[in-house]
């Protein structure tokens, strides 16, 4: 099957003039001034497929029995669907990034980037109304400028996520599926990790870490995202035909500025995903103590830290990496290039982990770092808590990442121009086209919208819900197919449900 994957990225957020300022109300102003600056309407969320308390292993703790209806309108709910068929939405206190389907991590890395360059758009926007004395948020004063990071720490003890969606066959057992995931995740961090300053929960220990997210990881498998977070995620949130797919949430992962980590984080996965489905066993690379294990491989430097196995050897994370490599078959050309990719890594990591510091943003930040550190700074300056974080942001004449692109120091693997088309237009591929050219196209006639439904309106009184249950329906293909540059929404529903008409149902117009 096809392994329709994509990203979550949740911002770290700052107003440094007003530092008390909520990061709630910032957000939302970011959110709400972007989809003022490019006209397109902020639609309800439609949250009748969202169960997010609904496990893999057969329960659901759901807190209510009926859908919520939420005011699209109120501070710290500011939603939006973007012209490249992504949702851009506030998320708890984070601006929130979630990419379109991709069909393969090749376009799943490049949509992610995509992100970053929408929020810097919506930064732009904010700075813009507020330049004229201007809020785009009804009741509050213009927004103070902000500084965003693509980053998983706050330095006081709160981690938020930058999530992995791969979908897969619900005939998959989740317990073997797990299992064969664990060890996998405990050690591709030494490829995907972003690099911390501090060790612990509050970075209370001075150092340095390969991952950002290790010391938040309290469970082999867990439901929460939140707290008591697993290595392996188990909401039951498919976003699709849920007898036929499931979707693997993986929270586990750091927020990447390299493109090299994060084509490998999403490459890797969706090969091992792959091998997995095809009954090839990794039983065998079971760990001891998984959970320890996380922080120990994240804060050796070293790559020398040997893991126990439960049959009795003692490997480093390395060797288990080389062994999901070496029982992994590429078959398409993204998979050929993730598997020589993820070789090479492998080979310089092993020869010295700092050959890698043009490719990876973990040994990137450490190398910047020791230059410090041989000078006479120690882990616990400021001025390298500084470098930690302005690494990260995603403001292109402040971000050291981006200065390191300048100087020829990183390597990207796309450039400016392949990311700013992924801002712009949805994947050709996936049901996400559909999503994106209806926003462009007809966006003030969008009532509700969700990965799986999209509501249109009709007339005054009448309205249609479209069901997208398969990721690879209503691709470009198909709506070129449907829709011409004159069609109204009324007559795209009227060929949907000649073309396909279990996917449409009509309905009153909410206002009616």
């Amino acid at each position: 099957m096809s392994r329709f994957l994509g990203t979550e990225t949740e911002y770290g957020i700052a107003s440094p003039t007003m530092p008390t300022l909520s990061p709630i109300i910032t957000s939302t102003h970011l959110v709400v001034s972007y989809a003022a600056k490019v006209s397109a309407r902020r639609s309800h969320w439609d949250f009748a497929s969202e169960h997010p308390l609904r496990d893999q292993r057969g329960f659901d703790l759901k807190r209510y029995h009926t859908v919520p209806v939420i005011d699209p309108n109120a501070v710290g709910v500011a939603n939006m669907v973007t012209s490249n068929g992504a949702r851009f939405y506030v998320d708890h206190a984070h601006p929130e990034y979630s990419a379109p389907e991709t069909t393969n991590a090749w376009d799943a890395f490049i949509y992610d980037a995509a992100g970053d360059l929408i929020v810097s758009r919506a930064v732009a926007a904010t700075t813009e109304l507020a330049a004229q004395g201007k809020s785009a948020v009804a009741g509050h004063e213009p927004c103070p400028p902000l500084q965003i990071y693509k980053h998983n720490v706050d330095g006081k003890g709160a981690s938020f996520g930058s999530h992995e969606n791969y979908l897969y066959s619900r005939s998959t057992d989740f317990d073997v599926l797990a299992q064969s995931l664990i060890p996998f995740f405990v050690a591709r961090q030494v490829i995907t990790g972003a690099g911390r300053v501090g060790l612990g929960v509050r970075g209370e220990i001075p150092g340095f870490q390969i991952s950002q997210r290790a010391d938040y990881i309290e469970q082999e498998i867990s439901l929460e995202t939140t707290l008591n977070r697993g290595i392996i995620n188990t909401r039951d949130e498919p976003h699709a035909s849920e007898g036929e797919f499931g979707r693997l949430h993986v929270i586990i992962g750091d927020a990447n500025m390299s493109h090299t980590s994060n084509f490998l984080k999403l490459g890797m996965t969706s090969l091992v995903l792959d091998a997995i489905e095809q009954g090839v066993e990794f039983r065998d690379l079971q760990l001891v103590d998984a959970v320890r294990e996380v922080q120990r491989v994240s804060r050796d430097l070293t790559l020398t830290h040997r893991l126990d196995v439960r049959d009795g050897r003692s490997i480093t994370a390395l060797d288990i990496l080389r062994e999901y490599h070496r029982r992994c078959t590429p078959v398409t050309e993204v998979d050929l290039k993730v598997h020589q990719l993820w070789g090479e890594v492998m080979d310089l990591l092993e020869s010295d982990p700092l050959q890698t510091a043009h490719l990876l943003d973990w040994t990137a930040k450490l190398a910047l770092m020791r230059g410090f550190i041989d000078r006479g700074l120690t882990w616990s300056d400021p001025k390298i808590a500084l470098i930690d974080l302005q690494y990260c942001s995603i403001d292109p004449e402040k971000s050291l990442y981006h200065a390191l692109v300048r100087k020829q120091r990183m390597r990207t693997l796309v450039d400016a121009s392949a990311i700013a088309a992924a801002a712009d237009e949805p994947p050709a591929d996936s049901r996400a086209y559909f999503r994106g050219m209806v926003m462009q196209r007809w966006g003030s006639e969008v009532l509700a919208a969700s990965w799986d439904t999209i509501q249109l309106a009709t007339s005054a009184t009448a309205a249609a819900r479209i069901y997208l249950p398969r990721l690879d329906l209503l691709t470009r293909t198909d709506v070129e197919k449907l829709a011409s540059a004159g069609t109204t929404a009324p007559e795209l529903v009227d060929a949907l449900e000649h073309h396909a008409p279990a996917l449409v149902q009509r309905i009153a117009h909410p206002s009616a």
